[in-house]
């Protein structure tokens, strides 16, 4: 999988898309995760990307220009599967948005910043926006970064224990039941019998009825999906 990054601001991705699970499944060469600078097509001889918004709003907007020249520079060397904007009113990230996501070969990935794009990149570049949810922060940069890091868990070989992300909150549609490690009491704090009984069965039976609990108190709406 390759996934292509648009920015204005790539030093706030270095860290994000560095270290941990994305970290090691770049190192494993089953990633490549490229942020590329929209500066390199910005405008005059201080590379502007932004300007003045037509109606007078305050903020400045991100220019159409350097934006299509930059994907239509990848899109000469690649097919890819989607473009993504992050933006706040995009459809809200589920795990179902990066399981399926997972499974495309090459993605771009684009960081609104200041007040937003120039809406003609939405209508005529853009195929699909995501939002992480109903607030606004400062770019699209930690929004993309959780983004891919979500899509990249999931492909085979991230995760030491690729069964682990099967049994994530949200893959079926429900939230993971409570977890425990050693010591078994702390503090008079003790692990439930069930999960020291060493039963799979009766394990798994707790575990289910747990995950559809936690759901029904904590997230139900799901369980109605």
């Amino acid at each position: 999988m390759r996934i292509d990054i648009l920015t204005v601001v790539p030093e706030l991705l270095e860290s994000p898309l560095g270290h941990s699970i994305v970290g090691r499944a770049i190192k494993k060469g089953l990633v490549e995760i490229h942020v590329h600078n929209l500066r390199k097509y910005g405008i005059g001889p201080r590379k502007n990307v932004d300007d003045y918004s037509y109606g007078g709003d305050a903020g400045m907007v991100m220019m159409v220009e350097p934006v299509f020249r930059m994907i239509e520079e990848l899109k000469s060397e690649r097919t890819y599967d989607e473009v993504i904007y992050m933006s706040p009113d995009g459809q809200t990230l589920t795990q179902g948005i990066s399981n399926r996501l997972s499974l495309c070969g090459n993605l771009i990935i684009l960081c609104g910043h200041y007040k937003g794009i120039d809406h003609r990149i939405r209508e005529h570049l853009v195929t699909m926006e995501i939002s992480v949810g109903d607030y606004v922060v400062s770019g699209g940069e930690i929004p993309a970064a959780l983004l891919a890091d979500s899509i990249v868990r999931l492909i085979p070989g991230a995760l030491t224990d690729e069964t682990s992300a099967l049994s994530d909150s949200f893959q079926d549609n429900l939230l993971s039941p409570p977890v425990y490690t050693r010591p078994a009491e702390f503090n008079g704090w003790k692990v439930p019998d069930v999960l020291l009984s060493g039963n799979p069965k009766l394990i798994k039976e707790w575990q289910d009825a747990q995950a559809l609990e936690r759901t029904r108190q904590l997230r139900p709406h799901l369980l109605d999906e």
